[in-house]
C-alpha cells in the first residue's frame, strides 16, 4: 500500500502561482511513477503530469506545458507540481497518484490522494 497526501492548494488570482505537494508514506517510492490530476466541476477527471521512477521522463499535458513543472524529491518520498501562469481554468481538484508503470493513462494508477482545491479567480 501507497498512502498520499496532497497539500498546498488554495485560491489564487489569475496570473498567479501555487506549489502543490504530495508527501508519499507506505511501500518504495521510487517503485512508482507518480502522476497529478485534476477534475473540474462537471468534467472528467484528466491527467495533467507525470514523472518516471528516477524523474527522468516527464508528460506534460498540452494546455499546461510551459506553465506547470512536475518534479520529485525521491530522497524525501514527495512529489511537486510547480504551477504558474494559472488561470481560471486551471480551477479543479488536483489528486496526486502512483502507478507501477510510466503511463498517462488514469486507470493504470493504483493509488490516489484525496485532493486538494485549485481555485484560480479572473
Amino acid at each position: 500500500q501507497v498512502q498520499l497526501v496532497e497539500s498546498g492548494g488554495g485560491l489564487v488570482q489569475a496570473g498567479g502561482s501555487l506549489r502543490l505537494s504530495c508527501a508519499a508514506s507506505g511501500r518504495t517510492f521510487t517503485s512508482y511513477t507518480m502522476g497529478w490530476f485534476r477534475q473540474a466541476p462537471g468534467k472528467e477527471r484528466e491527467i495533467v503530469a507525470a514523472i518516471s521512477r528516477n524523474g527522468g521522463t516527464t508528460y506534460y499535458t498540452n494546455s499546461v506545458k510551459g506553465r506547470f513543472t512536475i518534479s520529485r524529491d525521491n530522497a524525501q518520498n514527495t512529489v511537486y507540481l510547480q504551477m504558474n501562469s494559472l488561470k481560471p481554468e486551471d480551477t479543479a481538484v488536483y489528486y496526486c497518484a502512483a502507478s507501477r508503470g510510466y503511463t498517462v493513462l488514469e486507470r493504470a494508477y493504483d493509488y490516489w490522494g484525496q485532493g486538494t482545491q485549485v481555485t484560480v479567480s479572473s
